[in-house]
């Protein structure tokens, strides 16, 4: 039985959700419950996708049913797989927080509907098999993110929504060209047929050239350096439901190109790309996290260490092994986990101290032990405090890095935990160890009325403490992925039979 339509059922869930959120929009009650639908819809089909991968290989459907290279390909290996589990994740614990943390406004307003549309675009970037494809899907996640941000019209929130697209259709700009290059090259669209045509080439030099634009594409989406700007400056404006699912999975579309491009195309001249991409993950780490220490805001704080750990994850892509890349694909799952945690923490804690500035901030610990608690899992993990998830994501990636001798990217990288650790102690000291600079009678316990926020962060943890105290599940998903990235021809074979 072929069940490759598990990759087009998936898609269908998110873009009919999002259809019937709007034809509903008059109605917030059906659009709840379309939602609800949708999102556990949604996680159950990449469970099964993720098990058919393991069990079966990679899936392929050919759109429209039209051979490849000429038509359309959907392809689903092991990492699609896990990436596409992991939006599951995170969009079913991001709606059931929003439920109270989005206003009535912005949810007659559309938000349902966008946070569909906004998945639906990054599952897509996740399977498709073709670059221009993925330009498109690139877009659709680019728009819909966009009116996110910018819904609800507050000034803070349109100006960090015009950076946020602006530096991105700039992004897009060098996607295009990057795309141009290759096309008029090869003549091909299709990954597969571009890794046979492309490994052969002659003009190494043009096929270079359009490799650092897509660096450039990608690493404008992926905010590393010295292309991150547009992060801090917007991620802090919306809601935090919108800004916990934005830091989750937006900036690891930008991630996932990168390493699906620069294991499966761009492979011809790895002396050179991956010697850059090697740079860029290290002056990526250092700038986020001294971004983040610099910062008093405990979004900001947030925003500049999603920028310090994509440091992490192009360094498993440019050391180029296969512990360096399953030790990247294991730190991309694990960081969506904490870092989307770590913000839907940050706006649990905004309801019970009504600011985010850390200095009006305090009495957090002695209040409500709950939320310290997940604090603490979900700040140790991010700063690599053993036996947390972090921990282990950081040591697949020094071994790999000791193993092959760069012994610099590895010094960086663990200066950069003890530094993460260090920005987390500002948030402790300030949010959960000092007094609360407000005495109790001047302000109104908001959480038992919003207690339900803490479901959604309850939950991530749980998964964080699974993989934490059970690594090796994750590792083994993670190295067939690595196996399945570094072997092409196991790619190329499923996608052109």
């Amino acid at each position: 039985m072929n069940e490759a339509p598990l990759l087009v059922f998936a898609l269908l869930s998110l873009l009919f959700s999002g259809i019937f959120c709007l034809l509903f929009r008059n109605n917030v009650r059906v659009q709840k419950a379309i939602a609800i639908t949708g999102t556990t819809l949604f996680l159950m089909l990449a469970i099964l996708l993720l098990l058919q991968v393991y069990h079966h290989g990679i899936q392929v459907v050919q759109v429209g049913d039209w051979p490849a290279p000429f038509g359309i390909s959907l392809v689903a290996d092991m990492f699609s797989a896990l990436m596409i589990l992991i939006t599951a994740i995170i969009a079913f614990a991001i709606l059931w927080y929003s439920m109270q943390d989005v206003s009535g406004e912005r949810k007659a307003g559309g938000y349902f509907s966008l946070f569909f549309f906004m998945l639906f675009g990054v599952s897509g970037s996740f399977l498709t098999g073709d670059i221009f494809n993925l330009y498109v899907w690139f877009e659709v996640m680019l728009v819909a993110s966009f009116v996110l941000i910018a819904i609800g019209s507050s000034k803070a929130q349109l100006e960090g929504a015009v950076k946020y697209v602006v530096l991105n259709f700039i992004g897009s700009g060098f996607f295009l060209m990057g795309v141009g290059i290759v096309y008029k090259l090869t003549g091909a669209l299709n990954m597969a047929e571009l890794s046979i045509i492309i490994a052969n080439h002659d003009e190494t030099g043009l096929i270079t050239l359009s490799s650092v634009f897509f660096i450039m594409a990608f690493g404008i989406k992926a905010a590393v350096f010295p292309l991150f700007f547009w992060l801090p400056a917007s991620y802090h404006t919306p809601p935090i439901s919108i800004a916990g699912l934005m830091a989750g999975l937006l900036t690891k579309v930008g991630v996932y190109a990168l390493i699906r491009f620069f294991t499966l195309i761009f492979v011809q001249d790895v002396q050179f790309t991956h010697t850059l991409l090697l740079i860029i993950a290290g002056l990526t780490m250092l700038t986020g996290v001294f971004g983040a220490i610099a910062q008093n805001d405990f979004r900001k704080i947030l925003a500049f260490h999603i920028i310090s750990q994509i440091g992490y994850m192009v360094m498993g892509l440019a050391l180029y092994t296969s512990l360096a890349i399953a030790g990247a694909i294991f730190y991309v799952l694990h960081h969506i986990l904490v870092k989307t945690n770590l913000f839907l923490i940050s706006g649990i804690v905004k309801v019970t101290n009504r600011s985010f500035l850390l200095k009006q901030l305090g009495g957090v610990y002695s209040r409500y032990p709950l939320v310290t608690i997940l604090f603490i899992i979900s700040a140790f993990s991010l700063a690599g405090i053993p036996p947390l998830s972090g921990f282990w994501s950081k040591l697949f990636l020094v071994k790999a890095g000791l193993a092959i001798e760069q012994y610099l990217i590895v010094f960086i990288a663990l200066l950069v935990g003890l530094l993460t650790l260090f920005s987390m102690s500002k948030i402790w000291k300030h949010v959960f160890q000092s007094e609360d600079p407000k005495s109790s009678n001047e302000k109104e316990d908001l959480l038992n009325k919003r207690k339900y926020m803490l479901l959604p962060a309850i939950f991530l943890a749980t998964i964080t403490l699974f993989i934490s105290f059970f690594p090796q599940v994750l590792f083994e998903l993670s190295q067939i992925a690595a196996e399945q990235l570094l072997n092409a021809d196991t790619y190329i074979n499923a996608v052109l039979k």
